[in-house]
Order: C-alpha cells, then structure tokens, then sequence
C-alpha cells in the first residue's frame, strides 16, 4: 500500500453514505442537544483526523501491513464491521435510543482503530481514539 489507501477511501465511502442521507433528510431537524462545545471540537478533529488518515499514508508515520495476510484480515473485518453498521441504519433508522446512539457511534470508531492498528498508523489510532471516546459519549448524551 502507497501513500494513498483506496482500501480505506472506500471504507470511509461507505460509512459515509447512510450519514449523508441522513443529513440531507433531516436537515431542519433541531439538532443535538450536547452542547459542551469542548468534546464537539474534539469530535471534529478525531472525525476528521481519522477521514484523512484512512485514506492518506503519510511517510514516516505508518509502517504499513505488520504480519502476513494483513490484507486479507484488513478487507474482511472492514467489510463485517461496514456490514455491520449498515445493518444497524436499517433496523434503528426510526429509533432514537441507546442501542442506535451506541451501535451508530461504536462501529465507526472500531474501523478507524482497527485499521490505524494493522496499518500501523501511529496518526490514525490517535485519531481513532479521540474521535472514539468524544464520538460516543456525544451520541449517548444526545439519546437520552
């Protein structure tokens, strides 16, 4: 894998998606209701830190595949999890609950840290990690 991961640009394309569909139909919608401007700008960076990372290699701060197969396991996990939480926009898509703010908010993280761990991208597990704690603790606050 070069510098740029088409891998993980269509990962991020399909996680993508069901966002945007949802964006665009519930566009007047009132919006969250967490407003502790800190952990959303956090969010934002981890969310945007990971959307890079996945899809750009940026020299001297990934090492790439670490073990044999690692393709393989990277292709398959990302297509289970993908799977996974396309799954779960069809069964919650008209649920407002803690099983759609967990499964919606834990899925992704668990793809950007999975593959910043088989890539071994040090910038896109510290992304991950970020994105993933302010991530779901926003979607657990605003399901309440």
């Amino acid at each position: 894998m070069g510098w740029f991961n088409y891998y993980g640009l269509a990962v991020m394309a399909i996680i993508m998606i069901p966002n945007i569909v949802y964006a665009v139909k519930h566009a007047n919608d009132g919006g969250d209701t967490y407003n502790d401007k800190a952990v959303i700008i956090a969010e934002q960076i981890g969310r945007y830190g990971c959307f890079v990372f996945m899809i750009f290699n940026i020299p001297y701060t990934y090492f790439g595949f670490w073990f044999d197969n690692a393709l393989v396991v990277y292709l398959s996990v990302n297509g289970a999890l993908c799977l996974a939480y396309l799954m779960f926009w069809v069964i919650c898509r008209n649920r407002n609950d803690k099983l759609k703010a967990l499964s919606l908010s834990i899925i992704p993280s668990c793809v950007f840290l999975f593959c910043g761990i088989v890539v071994a991208s040090i910038p896109l597990i510290v992304f991950a990690v970020v994105f993933a704690v302010n991530h779901i603790l926003i979607s657990c606050k605003n399901s309440l």
